[in-house]
């Protein structure tokens, strides 16, 4: 039987849960492949005394992996940007495939990493730095691969989520987001999470299997959930909808969409009613319509099954010698388009708005005069005296599709208004029929 031998680089949350499924599963996983798969080598800069490694050779240093020349397959898992991209960059000089769960060192630095790895002709892996458990690479890449896949949406950061499903009790956002903190859902500094950088990194990842563009990070843009409140919550829900921080990626003509908001998603909607640290994303091909993947988007074992995926994957083109592997972002190089990131303001979205209104005769013949004449038309509008406090009153519009170019403009000339108080809250929406 073929032995490949795995190193693994952090021993982790998603490291250890990586070691104890292979450990656990070594016998199943070799009746699936044929293969045997070893863990021969495990470095990690913090060791692990509530892990038993045997006589597996143990370091702190995780470039003597790299450097093992009876390692065939390199498990980065240490996170971060500049060490991890000096470690993968150097297992793949050195001839060794790769498995990474590291979506920023992907987002950012994957089209440098999958030209070097083109040149040797290794695999680079990266299943579990998007959605965790769930197996969404592989759906778009191989499970798609007969489709135009035309949009990609999807919650992909189960914190935000978390918080904001918390939040539809009428609890406030720094309240939910403390419980996250202590519940290990979020970071001492959470902001990757609640402003969408993780989500962007996920979302420029799977645009670019879908889509088959570079790696665009940079351009993508970010919206957090911070400035939410539990009344836009409540009066979403009063509409009919609910909030969502989505990553939204879609093919337009000319470029793609490319952005992580909040988002308003009918409540009717199967992506609506995904709760907690969960994640779902929908993929819409031209030949299949459209499909979701839900799931843990986290988690030490969630993780690792995606981890181990990879591995497999990497395990039998080392056992069988082949060439023959699925094209790092889903295409072949010489099919991938050079479509730009679209400029926000020409992204096109229906909107929810809440305005502060003075209570002054003809204030709302104003509102409807200003969206007008800036070619925005009206779906409802909720104005409840019992809210009127201190003069003033919200005021919740929800529009049809505009330009985003034109909502700009618009909400520039109310805020200007003298019957206007303060600035105009402004969420998108999407119904995801096509």
């Amino acid at each position: 039987m073929k032995e490949v031998n795995v190193g693994i680089c952090g021993l982790g949350t998603v490291g250890g849960g990586t070691f104890n499924v292979l450990e656990r599963n070594a016998k199943l996983i070799t009746g699936r492949t044929g293969i045997n798969i070893r863990v021969a080598r495990v470095a990690t800069r913090t060791p692990r005394t509530d892990i038993n490694l045997g006589d597996i050779p143990f370091s702190t240093d995780v470039f003597d992996v790299v450097n093992d020349a009876s390692i065939d397959v390199v498990v980065e898992l240490i996170g971060g940007y500049d060490t991890a991209r000096e470690l993968v960059l150097a297992a793949i000089e050195n001839g060794k495939h790769v498995v990474t769960a590291n979506k920023a060192l992907i987002a950012v630095h994957g089209n440098e990493i999958f030209e070097a790895a083109a040149k040797k002709n290794v695999i680079v892996s990266y299943e579990a730095g998007v959605a965790g458990g769930i197996p969404v690479i592989k759906a778009v890449r191989e499970g798609m691969a007969a489709n135009r896949v035309d949009w990609i949406a999807g919650i992909i950061n189960g914190t935000g989520n978390y918080i904001l499903t918390e939040m539809r009790a009428g609890r406030e956002f720094a309240e939910v987001l403390k419980e996250a903190q202590d519940l290990g859902y979020a970071e001492a500094d959470p902001t990757f999470d609640v402003e969408g950088i993780d989500a962007a990194h996920k979302l420029t990842i799977l645009a670019s299997a879908g889509f088959g563009v570079p790696l665009q990070f940079e351009k993508a843009y970010t919206e957090g959930i911070s400035e939410i409140t539990p009344y836009d919550i409540a009066h979403a829900e009063v509409l009919g909808y609910r909030i969502k921080h989505l990553g939204i990626a879609r093919r337009r003509e000319g470029g793609i969409e490319l952005r992580v908001h909040p988002t308003l998603v009918p409540r009717s909607h199967l992506i609506a009613q995904v709760d907690g640290v969960l994640n779902a994303v929908l993929v819409d091909g031209d030949a299949v319509g459209q499909t979701m993947y839900y799931g843990p988007g986290a988690g030490d074992e969630a993780t690792a099954s995606a981890v181990i995926a990879d591995i497999i994957d990497a395990a039998r083109a080392v056992a069988s010698s082949s060439n023959q592997r699925v094209p790092y972002l889903g295409f072949e190089p010489e099919a991938m388009e050079n479509l730009p990131v679209l400029p926000m303001e020409d992204i096109q979205s229906a909107y929810y708005l809440r305005i502060t209104a003075m209570d002054h005769p003809g204030v709302l013949a104003k509102i409807a005069s200003v969206l007008s004449e800036h070619g925005i038309n009206i779906e409802s509008i909720m104005q409840k005296e019992s809210e009127f406090k201190d003069g003033r009153i919200p005021v919740i519009i929800l529009t049809h599709t505009v330009q985003e170019r034109q909502m700009n403009r618009a909400i520039e000339e109310l805020e200007a208004l003298s019957d206007i108080d303060g600035r105009v809250v402004r969420i998108r929406a999407e119904n995801f029929e096509g």
